[in-house]
């Protein structure tokens, strides 16, 4: 029986402390890193996190079987343990109709109800839940389990075929095949294939492969053991095992693999014509015309396609980061790392590498701690203009097109772009072996779009890329977790039917990549897996099929920019008359403005029968020429405000500031000139504040600023600090007068009311 670390004890307090300790030196004694993270298992491990929440419906009544591992992160063969059943997880993926991993942490105090509910005393504990268990269950306990995938592999099937009720519909056949069996499925069954795996009786192979396809349509896969022997005259069966494509009893072939194991059997079923994965259909590749508004582009699966890299580039630096107005900080660093390698190691046209390395100049020269997008976007686009070099801004996916506009493209691009990269940092002899690596971590991290994405590539490099050393392991890395979250995305709605996820390269692709271990497992030959990436991702090898010619590029974006930079010129020839005064650059004409404005304040306050430009002094022509020619309700002045034209609202605060400032002036024709020089900036300012706030008065249909009111002469009352006109005093006076005479009218009335005699009435 295999180690394990007990929990605790409540029977008595000596013998909880005693357990206490003896389990603090189970965990130092089995020396074992904890992870950085609270818990073991994520969502991402394709294994279901167990909580108080969810366990009844996850367990129980379930169409499926469930094995539940049940651990505490401070147990060390418990964190010994889970990188096996993530690989298991992983590894049966394709099983998940028929059988579910799930773990819980007993460490959690909110999960302690839910262990001590299934009496669990020591961790690591597995318990085997079959397909509609009831609530009152408490599960097998799988006691000495192995600790390999192959073995635990065996161990599910084993408890899978000891389901004695009725079988659950989503669990496939797991028993030998008769003859008859098979003569009347060939007969009577509509599906398009029946593999038949032939096999002794220890043999794991049938039903491995059989679960395998579970989740795949139009084909079944049935075990036949040795020991039938009519099949096995029929068919002529004489290695064991080795599989058939059933038709008939005259109609059949074997299937030919590249090994008799069962990755090459379940690879080479899954990919026969006409099988596809529930749900998902298959398209002909004659039906796959939706790519935008073109149409399919046929390529090479086996070459990689300088239209899609470039395609990556513009997207990422064109679109993808345009959703950021500022960049600083850590995304600041990620950016200028994302551009530097893509300088040194983007094995792109001439005119697209100038570009990139002139745009990595002008980055790593910035020393503000912030640069705006606008900023970084005319650096790249401006490079046409200085050296010929360009980006170009179509994007065409070629080798990462999907069957659908919605499938591959960018995310399949992003991953061949630092594929190119890590091959091209190898063979270039980079002394930096996770220079490429953890640039593709930041910007992932900082401006990739999927945010989920983002969170899983950070807990995989987390997890081991401390551990690339040499240009060549970070090649092998970077290809193996991408093959793992291929893994972990098979199925999934993002997936494209045509284009399904597998583990790459296939054995089609290269032979010599795959082998089987002493047990029949199938293992990646690394050395001839490297050879194989480093061939498929050279410069040299790239196909420049689809692209646009280099000067037809340049031309064309030399002619937009120009048109960009014509069209920015002539709105701002056309907004400048509409610039708001700036009162510095007023300050530096004070003795002109000075008397200009004197004179025309004098004016206003002699009464002239035309109204003063609302400055304090009379438009020049020019300016009054284009002010006639304001189109209706369109306000030119920021801030501008528009009232209907029956409206006359005379603002006092204007008015009194407004008088004031005419008596200010009158009083400076007597003072010196220098204290003239100093009031002048006051009064500028105070004439700017007023054409901001100036109001529009609709005169004929069109818009003028309406001035503010003359200067009514002095003031003959002021009450609070505000000023009263000879009108609005009248005005008050003949209300208080008629409000009088009215009290006086109602008394009069009233008193002779009060007077009049009153009748008598006489009774009869």
């Amino acid at each position: 029986m295999a180690h394990s670390c007990r929990a605790t004890s409540p029977c008595a307090r000596l013998k909880h402390l005693r357990n206490l300790l003896f389990s603090f030196l189970c965990s130092c004694v089995c020396r074992f890193p904890v992870p950085s993270e609270a818990v073991l298992y994520t969502g991402s491990d394709q294994i279901s996190i167990i909580t108080p929440h969810n366990v009844d419906w996850v367990v129980f009544n379930s169409t499926s079987a469930v094995v539940m591992e049940f651990y505490a992160t401070w147990c060390g063969h418990c964190v010994a343990f889970s990188p096996a059943w993530k690989e298991l997880a992983r590894d049966v993926r394709e099983w998940k109709p028929a059988v579910e991993l799930a773990a819980i942490d007993c460490s959690e105090v909110e999960n302690t109800g839910v262990c001590r509910r299934f009496g669990i005393t020591g961790y690591p504990s597995l318990k085997f839940f079959h397909a509609y268990s009831d609530s009152q269950s408490n599960g097998k306990d799988l006691r000495g389990f192995p600790r390999d995938v192959p073995s635990l592999r065996h161990l599910i099937i084993d408890q899978l075929e000891q389901h004695r009720e009725h079988w659950p519909p989503h669990s496939p056949p797991l028993e030998p095949a008769s003859v008859a069996e098979v003569d009347a499925h060939s007969k009577n069954s509509n599906v398009h294939h029946l593999a038949l795996v032939f096999e002794t009786d220890s043999s794991y192979v049938g039903r491995e492969v059989t679960l395998d396809l579970l989740q795949y349509e139009n084909i079944a896969v049935r075990r036949v053991l040795h020991s039938e022997r009519e099949l096995v005259t029929r068919l002529n069966v004489t290695q064991y095992p080795s599989c058939y494509l059933y038709n008939s009893p005259t109609n059949y072939t074997r299937l030919t693999v590249l090994s008799e194991a069962r990755y090459f059997y379940s690879h080479a079923l899954q990919r026969l014509p006409g099988v596809v994965r529930a749900g998902k259909p298959h398209l002909a590749t004659t039906e796959l015309v939706q790519n935008g508004t073109e149409l399919w582009r046929p390529f090479d699966r086996t070459r990689v396609y300088m239209s899609d890299l470039e395609s990556v580039l513009q997207y990422s630096l064109r679109v993808e980061l345009a959703a950021h107005n500022t960049i600083s900080g850590d995304a600041l660093t990620a950016l200028r790392q994302y551009v530097s390698i893509l300088a040194k190691y983007f094995p792109g046209r001439p005119v697209v590498q100038r570009s990139l390395q002139s745009v990595d100049t002008w980055l790593q020269g910035q020393k503000e701690a912030t640069v705006t997008y606008r900023e970084f976007r005319a650096a790249l686009d401006g490079t046409v203009l200085k050296n010929d070099s360009v980006l170009p801004e179509a994007v065409r996916w070629v080798g990462c097109q999907g069957s659908m506009t919605w499938f591959r493209g960018y995310p399949c691009a992003m991953w061949t772009l630092f594929h190119v990269l890590t091959v091209q940092a190898k063979d270039t002899g980079s002394t930096d072996p996770q220079e490429v690596l953890q640039a593709m971590r930041r910007y992932i991290g900082s401006f990739f779009g999927c945010r989920d994405c983002a969170t899983h590539f950070e807990r995989m490099a987390e997890e081991s890329l401390k551990y690339v050393n040499t240009p060549s392991t970070a090649v092998l890395w970077l290809w193996s977790h991408h093959n793992r979250v291929n893994n972990r995305l098979a199925g999934a709605q993002s997936e494209d039917p045509h284009f399904p996820k597998i583990q790459w390269p296939s054995p089609e692709l290269c032979h010599s990549c795959h082998g089987l271990t002493l047990g029949g497992e199938h293992a990646w030959r690394k050395e001839e897996v490297l050879l194989y990436l480093q061939d498929y991702y050279s410069a040299q090898r790239i196909l420049p099929d689809y692209l646009q010619e280099e000067s037809e590029v340049v031309a064309q974006q030399r002619a937009t920019l120009t048109a960009d930079l014509q069209l920015t010129q002539r709105r701002k020839a056309r907004d400048a008359p509409e610039a708001t005064p700036n009162p510095a650059s007023l300050e530096d004409k004070d003795d002109e403005e000075e008397e200009e404005e004197t004179e025309t304040e004098g004016v206003g306050q002699a009464g002239q029968d035309e109204e003063p430009h609302p400055a304090g002094q009379q438009e020049p022509s020019e300016q009054a020429a284009w002010r006639r020619d304001w189109p209706p309700h369109k306000p030119i002045i920021m801030g501008l405000k528009l009232r209907q034209a029956q409206e006359d609202i005379v603002d006092l605060d204007s008015f009194v500031s407004q008088h004031f400032r005419a008596k200010t002036v009158q009083a400076g024709h007597t003072q010196p000139p220098d204290l003239r020089r100093q009031e002048s900036a006051g009064r500028l300012q105070g004439r700017v504040k007023r054409e901001l706030i100036g109001l529009g008065e609709a005169d004929g249909g069109g818009l003028v600023l309406e001035p503010f009111p003359r200067a009514q002469g002095p003031r003959w009352m002021s009450v609070f600090s505000t000023g009263f006109s000879r009108l609005d005093m009248s005005l008050c006076v003949l209300l208080y007068l008629l409000s009088c005479l009215c009290l006086l009218t109602m008394w009069l009335y009233v008193r002779a009311r009060r007077c009049m005699p009153r009748a008598k009435v006489s009774l009869p």
